[in-house]
């Protein structure tokens, strides 16, 4: 996910975006632990796009 399609959404979109973000960053944490994840570096990307989205909020708020 890119930062300017980010800065495109309004802020009750981030919130839920931000929202299904943690939701798979904890479910790709629990398939990890369970051996089950077949590519963990999907869960730096899914980081990435949280610390994105979070960054994009503050911007809104600023």
């Amino acid at each position: 996910m890119k930062a300017n399609e980010l800065r495109e959404m309004t802020a009750e979109q981030l919130n839920k975006k931000l929202g299904e973000l943690k939701e798979e960053y904890f479910n790709l944490r629990f398939q990890l632990e369970v051996k089950q994840l077949d590519n963990p570096h999907k869960i730096t990307a899914v980081k990435h796009d949280i610390a994105r989205v979070m960054t994009v909020l503050r911007e809104k708020n600023a």
